[in-house]
């Protein structure tokens, strides 16, 4: 071997090594290994010429890598933070163009940045109101934030975490770190949902949410065995049903290129993701004025004001009144208490969202809100929805009532009779075998026949006929020979 042919090969070396170390002193190690198995020859020279060696810090393409780490560059996102406020649509969307170089970085981006792509279609007047304005000063505040990804490294653990909603689908996947053993975000996923998405259902969202980041994370999944976890318990069970709609049914043949275990978790344990899908860009004035609104209704309701009343000589079964406004600590947490006229109105916002099962709509309120009873209030509204009992409702032909069979306690009393085949023909061109069996000893008899056709059966009844007797019964299918 030549000696510029092994220099080569180390240099080969070096690469495909660097490429799976885990830092900076492993790269640093790899290398000092490799250039010492260098032969000492005068003809082999290593000239570091268009490349640059070893680095713990690196910027490429607007992004900064650092300790397998990856955040977006301060020279780039220094422009959407001293961006002016936009003026007109053009400048709005020149804002999302910006804004949306960094998705991947920001958790719920598109629900973010509906307010602003609402209006930035053309034939749309240009109204940057309060929404659009919180829309803008998040992305401004998450970018100073300096957002953080992992470095995506294969062979390590990997989970997909899938959220869905009426007002969006997110997913973010993580890998397991092997420095603290914990799950780190590698990409975010989110968008918002059209409006012909807006009308599936809770379920349809569900699967779709995987369907779309499965193919945004394809490039880093296929091929290699991965978790997908969702709050959707129904999933876990689409492959082995029979009966499935075309829209599902389709979205499944895209799950069989892939090597995953699908989980499911309640969404009180999925709020990392939840807030991709639904989390709304809420100004203080919205939040005012929803406070104002509870703040009224709780002056007006007798239950609320006797409770008021019972705090004003001292604490009471864990309420609290702040800025006029009475709480309740629950589960740890300190929730509003809603008056008994808004209770319907919570409720009903809570599960027409998407629809949601008697317990998704629970944890989505209980976090937040009290309302006595809530979980039988839940129930009975479920219960009466109409899109609900639409969309649950079995489709086809219906089953018709079981009869039960009367046994019998003598033999030859009643015959259960059907055809098995068709068959292989024989040599005398029989394709069907007519079973004929006894209901009290079980006992079978097996006629071949050549057609399933009534004559057939008739000859071959008559044959059993002459040898045992004429039966009181006979049990058939609905089968067209037989009726």
């Amino acid at each position: 071997m030549r000696p510029n042919e092994t220099v080569f090969q180390y240099l080969v070396a070096i690469r495909e090594l660097a490429n799976q170390s885990q830092g900076f002193l492993d790269e640093t190690s790899i290398m000092e290994y490799c250039i010492n198995g260098i032969p000492d020859s005068p003809s082999n020279k290593l000239i570091l010429y268009g490349c640059t060696t070893i680095q713990e810090f690196k910027e490429k393409l607007g992004r900064i890598i650092e300790n397998n780490k990856l955040f977006p560059s301060p020279s780039k996102t220094k422009s959407v933070v001293h961006y002016p406020e936009p003026k007109t649509t053009k400048e709005v969307q020149r804002v999302l163009g910006l804004t949306g170089y960094f998705r991947k970085f920001i958790p719920a981006y598109s629900v973010i940045a509906k307010p602003l792509s609402d209006f930035s279609r053309k034939d749309t007047p240009f109204n940057f109101d309060v929404k659009q304005k919180a829309s803008f000063d998040e992305f401004k505040r998450l970018l100073c934030q300096k957002p953080v990804l992992g470095i995506y490294r294969q062979n390590c653990e990997t989970e997909m975490h899938t959220y869905a909603s009426i007002d969006g689908l997110a997913a973010v996947l993580l890998q397991r770190s092997s420095d603290d053993n914990s799950l780190h975000p590698i990409y975010y996923m989110s968008r918002k949902t059209s409006e012909t998405e807006r009308k599936y259902t809770s379920y349809e969202l569900e699967v779709l949410a995987i369907i779309e980041a499965l193919t945004k994370f394809k490039v880093y999944i296929l091929g290699m065995p991965f978790k997908i976890i969702t709050d959707c318990n129904a999933f876990t069970k689409t492959m082995s049903k029979k009966d499935i709609n075309t829209r599902i049914a389709r979205w499944a043949l895209n799950l069989q290129d892939y090597d995953y275990t699908i989980l499911d978790r309640s969404g009180s344990q999925m709020a990392h993701v939840d807030a991709l899908s639904r989390i709304q860009v809420l100004t203080n004035q919205c939040t005012d004025f929803i406070l104002h609104r509870i703040k009224e209704s709780q002056e007006l309701d007798p239950h609320i004001l006797s409770i008021k009343a019972l705090l004003q000589n001292g604490p009471y079964d864990n309420y609290r009144i702040k800025n006029n406004i009475l709480y309740k600590f629950t589960d740890g947490a300190e929730v509003l208490v809603i008056p008994d006229e808004m209770h319907h109105h919570f409720i009903k916002n809570a599960h027409d969202k998407g629809h949601f099962s008697v317990k998704r709509t629970l944890e989505h309120i209980k976090n937040n809100y009290f309302i006595p009873q809530l979980q039988s209030k839940i129930e009975k509204y479920v219960s009466n929805c109409v899109t609900c009992i639409l969309k649950n409702k079995k489709s086809g032909k219906q089953e018709g009532f079981l009869h039960p069979l009367v046994k019998d306690d003598i033999p030859l009393n009643t015959y259960h009779i059907d055809h098995l085949g068709p068959l292989a023909t024989s040599h005398k061109n029989y394709k069907f075998i007519l079973s004929v069996i006894d209901s009290f000893t079980k006992f079978v008899w097996l006629y071949p026949t050549k057609n399933t056709s009534t004559s057939e059966v008739i000859k071959k009844l008559d044959i059993q006929k002459t040898t045992f007797g004429k039966p009181r019964f006979l049990i058939t299918d609905r089968g067209t020979t037989f009726i």
